[in-house]
């Protein structure tokens, strides 16, 4: 019988402890004892699964959650109501304000030298055309050598919309050249658009601007747009984040349509299209995190964190970042709120706002509540997709495998059988909303999950959307991440938070632990 073995390295000060242990050893006890609670789990999850009607409320009727967004409102008033349907106090906490938007139509048409409708989208806190479908002829950014050449042809901008992106050598992704390809003809294809980035980074140099300050240059020298293109690599994906002008239309297009207009432009044939965005401004308005809470009966102010970040980008509905994990929390706390409904300690779901803007709720949180985050127990984070978890990192905490371990023992083996996981592991530095309570010291961990073609597919992306969502998957995570907070909320006493000594860098410098950050608690755009 081949045993599979999980090798732990323990490092405590400048000591090394190896420590191996097989999974039949582990699993003996549990497979001995069955847990009833830890059964009805399991039973609550699948034979009365609520993901799906969650989905659809979310994604499909409350859609995209950016930041300053009557959506983002929506969705905060949808979790509270839906947390107190099934009898779990619940409350939208203000942390900050945004510059509050809100989407209107997007119309973007090309109109000479033929008629076609183009695929794109306005950029988030894009201005409003204001009723008007501006026309202009589309140029493209020439090389230049220096400033002073990009400031002698700036005044040509005027009434013209400017490509700003790279123009892509080929709209099939890597793997699709893999699958078909001669080696060859791939190499060169490479080669040629490795020229092409060294390129497209040098003319930025030259100019002593960056791509994200170049679109306000272009609006101050009077031009008519912005026209990106920001291809994910991926058949049909364009990732779509944030406007980088005050008073002129951003828009993104696909990358066939994007090239269409590079190569007519490039050809001489003055190419025209017309746009009208009807965006609105609202000003600055509140920012909130959803809080809900499963009170404890022994330690009541002794806390488990279930964490997901509720926000979203606005190129498709947030399915998966973080659609997925808000689904899975919500649905882990109505689990647990019918099978386990008095658990020793508090157990507390954050759906944090603004997170993609630099975790600003969860930031903010972690300074707004000292006194939860000094005893919290530990934090639970899903926000990498729709795939079920895969690995595990102790985030650093010297004791991790001693607790979340035993805790990881308790599920059962179908869920828990391809997990990886790392002990002690490094602590995260920014990725997600779990960062920022490592940063306080709290042991919190992200559940990291099968990717499904998360970076190129569905982050940020046009593409993340309902169709994407793998339930099956969603399922084991609820299910995982359910039993790891039933057992953290009975643990007998708080678990120890001692810190790895983390390893010198590669220029000599000794590892520190992150720092705590301040949040945006106010902003515009990014």
């Amino acid at each position: 019988m081949h045993l599979s073995r999980n090798l732990r390295t323990w490092l405590c000060g400048s000591s090394l402890l190896i420590i191996v242990t097989t999974q039949a050893q582990i699993g003996r006890s549990v497979a001995q004892q069955p847990d009833p609670v830890v059964t009805s789990i399991v039973r609550e999850a699948t034979q009365n699964s609520q993901l799906e009607r969650l989905a659809f409320e979310l994604l499909d009727v409350v859609g995209p959650r950016l930041v300053g967004t009557p959506g983002m409102n929506k969705a905060n008033e949808w979790a509270v109501k839906t947390f107190q349907s099934w009898g779990i106090p619940a409350e939208n906490q203000q942390f900050g304000e945004w510059r509050g938007w809100e989407r209107g139509i997007s119309h973007i048409d090309m109109t000479y030298p033929r008629l076609k409708t183009l695929a794109g989208t306005q950029l988030a806190w894009s201005p409003s055309t204001k009723g008007k479908a501006i026309e202009g002829e589309v140029i493209t950014l020439p090389d230049f050598k220096n400033a002073a050449e990009f400031q002698q042809w700036l005044p040509a901008v005027k009434g013209k919309y400017v490509l700003t992106s790279m123009y892509q050598p080929t709209g099939r992704p890597d793997h699709n050249w893999e699958q078909y390809a001669r080696q060859e003809s791939f190499a060169r294809m490479k080669s040629e658009r490795d020229s092409l980035v060294k390129a497209f980074d040098a003319r930025f140099r030259a100019i002593g601007l960056s791509a994200n300050s170049l679109p306000g240059k272009l609006e101050e020298a009077g031009a008519a747009g912005i026209v990106s293109s920001f291809w994910s690599r991926e058949f049909g994906a364009n990732k779509i984040f944030g406007a980088r002008t005050q008073r002129v239309p951003s828009v993104d297009i696909s990358l066939e349509d994007y090239g269409l207009l590079y190569r007519l432009a490039e050809n001489g044939m003055a190419p025209k299209i017309k746009v009208e965005t009807s965006s609105k401004d609202l000003g600055n308005v509140p920012s909130f995190n959803t809080i809900a809470q499963i009170k404890g009966t022994e330690f009541p102010d002794e806390y488990v964190i279930l964490s997901a970040h509720l926000d979203s980008w606005e190129g498709g509905s947030g399915a998966t970042d973080n659609g997925t994990g808000t689904l899975a929390m919500m649905e882990v706390a109505r689990v647990l709120k019918a099978v386990f409904p008095n658990p020793k300690r508090t157990i507390l779901v954050g759906l944090w706002g603004s997170e993609e803007q630099g975790l600003n709720g969860s930031r903010a949180f972690v300074l707004d509540n000292p006194a939860i985050t000094e005893k919290t127990q530990a934090v639970f984070n899903l926000d990498n997709g729709t795939g079920r978890v895969e690995q595990i990192n102790g985030s650093g905490f010297v004791h991790a495998y001693d607790f979340l371990g035993r805790w990881l023992q308790a599920a059962p083996t179908q869920i828990t059988k391809d997990i990886k996981t790392t002990f002690p592991g490094s602590p995260g530095g920014g990725g997600s909303d779990h960062a920022s309570f490592i940063a306080a010291g709290v042991p919190a961990f992200m559940l990291s999950s099968l990717s499904w073609g998360y970076f190129t597919n569905t982050w940020h992306t046009n593409l993340d959307t309902y169709d994407k969502l793998i339930f099956e998957d969603l399922r084991y995570n609820v299910i995982l991440t359910a039993v790891l907070a039933y057992k953290a909320a009975q643990e007998g006493a708080l678990v120890d938070r001692e810190r790895r000594v983390l390893p010198t860098t590669p220029d000599g410098n000794r590892g520190e632990w992150p720092a705590i950050r301040q949040p945006r608690r106010t902003g515009v755009g990014y």
